[in-house]
């Protein structure tokens, strides 16, 4: 018999909306917190389809599965007396707001500190919380372009280039998570709560990592360098008779043994390919002696071939390919599960193990509100209170 989830034992009132908060939430529920979602009743928000509407589709049911629902209207004071009594046996409130939102709502930390010492309240935005653009509305492809991201993104001297995916939001998230748990692990200790803040702004730049570094502390400005990796040759996307294939030579023994497996030994001792930085800077004089060997064989050759005498190398898959991999399966990364209206959906497992007591996966998101009177029953409000509160719209 499995021991008690991870985080069993934990309640988090899951404010947050869109992709970052639903994001970092999504990885307490993965791993047994009881997350109760609440959310605006329907028509009260004007920008609810892009968080609540379509609860069947993929993306919802990916970043809310796990979770339970329940409509709470802020803007009436009932409304806020209902959070603030949930608050009171809560553990974790999670919520990505303007940063004026919670204050203009009571919502603060210094406010919900007072009902519950033990409360953790993390706070997701676009800029911070404080500084000259906290008020600015936080996107993810905005936040691409403020961080620097799409600078490195792209070809070599073309346009700046957004990633391919929410990169800000879900790193955001993550960062978010990770604060939550050091949090949750301080307060063992001291007893006390804290606030708990993330910005996708920070998160993305931290993200960057070597990137920015080379910017801070050798005053080396990167640029978009296609799939070639800016500081590593040869190391990037290779055409094969039929296909793409990614390759990663980077360090010396890891050329050698390129050189070696190609049957071009005589590489090695070239000045122009003498070293890392060498080989960078005749990028594509190298492209042009691998260009016509790689095209001999087909990617599997190479993908074969070049692994098994220890150089990175891996086919450049389409979305149907990635869940048809051997590898990826083996991992379970998706995972079919029911949701409370008989349909079943295909989600994406956690990519953290736990030898003892791992994340998992039990059920789809929630339908809108499909759990409040439960939850408000549990707070300790009657069959009377639950009708008054519906009659008034506070849910």
């Amino acid at each position: 018999m499995l021991d008690a989830k991870a985080l069993s034992g934990l309640r988090v009132l899951d404010l947050s909306r869109v992709r970052a908060g639903p994001a970092c939430v999504r990885i307490l529920a993965d791993f047994g917190a009881d997350v109760i979602r609440i959310e605006p009743p329907p028509g009260v928000d004007p920008n609810e389809a892009m968080f609540a509407a379509d609860r069947m589709s993929g993306d919802f049911q990916n970043l809310n599965r796990n979770k339970r629902s329940m409509t709470l209207n802020l803007k009436y004071p009932e409304g806020r007396k209902i959070l603030y009594k949930l608050a009171e046996t809560a553990d974790i409130i999670v919520e990505n707001w303007r940063p004026d939102v919670k204050e203009r709502l009571g919502l603060s930390y210094d406010i919900l500190k007072d009902i519950n010492p033990r409360i953790i309240l993390a706070s997701i935005s676009g800029y911070g919380q404080s500084g000259p653009y906290e008020r600015r509305p936080g996107f993810d492809q905005i936040i691409q372009g403020v961080s620097g991201l799409m600078s490195v993104t792209g070809e070599a001297g073309g346009r700046p280039m957004r990633a391919g995916l929410a990169v800000a939001d879900v790193g955001a998230g993550m960062y978010a998570a990770v604060g939550i748990l050091m949090a949750v692990i301080e307060r063992e200790r001291s007893g006390q709560g804290q606030w708990v803040q993330s910005s996708l702004l920070h998160s993305l730049i931290a993200m960057l990592d070597f990137q920015a570094a080379r910017y801070l502390n050798d005053g080396d400005i990167p640029v978009a360098v296609g799939n070639d990796h800016p500081t590593s040759s040869p190391m990037g996307v290779y055409k094969a008779s039929d296909g793409l294939f990614n390759l990663g030579s980077s360090g010396e023994g890891t050329w050698q043994r390129l050189c070696k497996i190609i049957g071009s030994e005589h590489l090695i001792g070239m000045p122009e390919f003498a070293n890392e930085r060498a080989r960078v800077q005749n990028r594509a004089t190298l492209n042009q002696v691998l260009d016509p060997i790689f095209a001999k064989h087909g990617v599997d050759h190479w993908v074969t071939a070049l692994n098994e005498g220890g150089v990175p190398c891996g086919p450049v898959y389409t979305m149907p390919q990635v869940f048809e991999d051997p590898q990826v399966q083996h991992l379970g990364v998706s995972k079919t599960v029911p949701t409370s209206v008989g349909v079943d959906v295909t989600v994406i497992t956690q990519p953290v193990k736990l030898s003892r007591t791992p994340a998992e996966v039990d059920s789809g998101a929630p339908q809108w509100g499909e759990h409040t009177d439960s939850v408000l029953r549990e707070a300790g409000f009657s069959d009377d209170d639950i009708r008054a509160f519906a009659e008034k719209g506070v849910v």
